[in-house]
């Protein structure tokens, strides 16, 4: 099964480019970030005729997040499954081919000493109950997304130049890291020890052909799939041509 999370940044403005991708790639899973849409807008029809089940949690021209599926899609579940619920459509899980997989879009953080950092940070802790409230860490579960933050230095172009910046701070690493601590893996990461590979470059200063990138774009799997992870790749090719999103693809491909 070849599962794959992308940030599309916008899906009203990507999706021929989204339809295009799937349709080259053939994933069975796709978990979207940023649709920037509301449900009622969500171009469900259009994946229909591709073959693909889809679910989505919009709030319109901010955030959103969707799974489509080509290998059944159910037990829907919108928000968060423990505590309060999250006031910005950023989280939601479904059942595909067995696996459990929740596509998330957690804060930006902004800055250090901005409001909206706390609120990441508070999110990170939601997503970790929410993680342990619909599932064990022997389920086969994958957590995907973009998580907005860099796991390790190894993760950015230039640890200097984003030092005192959010997605490199400690306490989000130490989020992420409780997550782990459950029992999810970095599973790219562990196929792919090199450094300089990104899966988001900003659109300014020709960063995508500078190689001024961060991977921030996770699939966190519990043992039950990353042991049966035969492949796992970021597609750069997606961030290349007219108007792309400013985030590539990142694929885990599981022996089912």
């Amino acid at each position: 099964m070849l599962l794959a999370t992308w940030n599309v940044n916008s899906l009203k403005a990507r999706l021929p480019r989204v339809q295009a991708w799937i349709a080259d790639v053939q994933p069975d899973v796709v978990l979207m970030q940023e649709t920037k849409m509301t449900d009622k807008a969500f171009p469900a029809l259009a994946f229909s005729e591709m073959g693909y089940d889809s679910a989505h949690f919009g709030q319109g021209q901010w955030n959103g997040v969707a799974i489509v599926s080509k290998v059944g899609l159910s037990d829907v579940q919108t928000n968060f499954a423990a505590g309060e619920p999250d006031a910005e459509a950023r989280i939601i899980t479904a059942t595909c081919g067995g696996v459990k997989v929740v596509s998330v879009y957690v804060p930006n953080g902004r800055a250090l000493d901005h409001e909206h950092y706390h609120y990441k940070l508070r999110w990170l802790d939601s997503l970790l109950a929410h993680v342990q409230a619909v599932a064990k860490p022997t389920d086969a579960l994958v957590v995907g997304g973009d998580f907005n933050i860099a796991p390790s230095d190894i993760d950015v172009w230039d640890t200097k130049a984003l030092e005192g910046s959010t997605h490199v701070s400690a306490p989000e690493r130490e989020k992420l890291q409780a997550l782990c601590d459950w029992g999810l893996r970095d599973v790219v990461r562990e196929q792919h020890p090199e450094p300089k590979i990104y899966s988001w470059w900003d659109y300014r200063n020709g960063s995508f052909h500078r190689g001024w990138g961060m991977r921030i774009d996770l699939m966190l799997t519990t043992s039950k799939v990353a042991d049966d992870t035969t492949w796992s790749a970021i597609d750069r090719n997606a961030r290349k041509g007219e108007q792309p999103s400013d985030h590539a693809p990142v694929l885990i491909e599981v022996a089912t």
